[in-house]
């Protein structure tokens, strides 16, 4: 979620202030204003994804309550890209097909389209901030190197915490090929920091990350909690088709916003979203979020 504040003046008639202090100019009062950001991927009963829809199109429930939709970012809006991508030891023999495939991914955004590199093994780094330079994300994903441990939950974590500070459409990418040896979160705790967030995460696990039920559980869950997607990878060959179908869906996510409301308990609250048209559809989307 984030905070939007409002600014409001009051008048002397309502307010009682007198005159001669209106000359000093009107008074200002800030109200924080708690936004939801609801990401929408929408596929007919055939499984093509469904552009074109306006604000009026959604329905959004909050418990079940229907909400406002204050802000809407279509299918044609430019988004920011987070690619974290595993360093660890592991990685070493597959990474040189795994960049290549980030590369082609890269070369497939839009030029307005934003993209960031994050990499983890022990611990998080970021190799390029946000950037319209395609070419400067090129050079961050070339110069990664395998080694070290992995604290795959803690990158995570973090990198969704960073993310959430800009506005507009935005994404993270996760690429792994093993099983979390070193955070000090544990998949519970980046679990709920990632619904909390909001932000869709698109997971990819390959390697020995396959073989861990329940890390490949916990990859499903951030994912389908936040509106992203799961893949598996059996060989590195595959890594390329897996990025192009991300690429694919994020050029037809909706970006839904509205007003938070007013909740006394730090508790998970639902999130519905539908169309008003009728037919038969498929809305991948997050399916709530903690309030602060």
């Amino acid at each position: 979620m984030k905070r939007r504040t409002v600014l409001a003046s009051l008048a002397a008639a309502i307010s009682g202030i007198p005159r001669r202090l209106l000359a000093q100019g009107s008074p200002s009062f800030s109200v924080d204003v708690r936004m939801v950001e609801v990401y929408a991927t929408i596929l007919d009963e055939h499984g093509h994804f469904v552009d074109g829809l306006g604000r009026d199109g959604f329905e959004v429930r909050d418990e079940g309550q229907p909400q406002t939709i204050v802000d809407f970012g279509g299918t044609s809006d430019p988004l920011a890209c987070a690619i974290l991508l595993d360093t660890t030891g592991s990685m070493e023999s597959v990474l040189p097909q795994v960049r290549s495939s980030i590369l082609e991914f890269i070369d497939k955004l839009g030029p307005q389209e934003s993209i960031a590199i994050y990499t983890f093994d022990t611990g998080l780094r970021l190799r390029q901030e946000f950037t319209t330079d395609k070419l400067a994300a090129r050079r961050a994903v070339m110069r990664t190197r395998a080694g070290g441990e992995t604290a795959l939950f803690d990158a995570l974590a973090q990198t969704a915490h960073e993310i959430a500070k800009r506005k507009g459409k935005k994404v993270i990418v996760l690429f792994t090929d093993g099983e979390d040896n070193a955070s000090a979160l544990n998949a519970v705790a980046a679990e709920n920091s990632a619904r909390k967030i909001g932000v869709p995460v698109y997971t990819i696990a390959e390697g020995d990350a396959r073989q861990s039920k329940s890390l490949i559980e916990t990859l499903r869950d951030i994912a389908r909690k936040t509106g992203g997607a799961a893949f598996e990878v059996r060989k590195p060959a595959d890594v390329s088709a897996v990025f192009d179908e991300i690429a694919n869906a994020l050029k037809h996510t909706y970006l839904l916003s509205y007003k938070a409301p007013p909740a006394n308990e730090h508790r998970w609250r639902t999130i519905q979203v539908s169309l008003r048209q009728t037919g038969k559809y498929k809305i991948r989307a997050k399916q709530g979020y903690f309030p602060d």
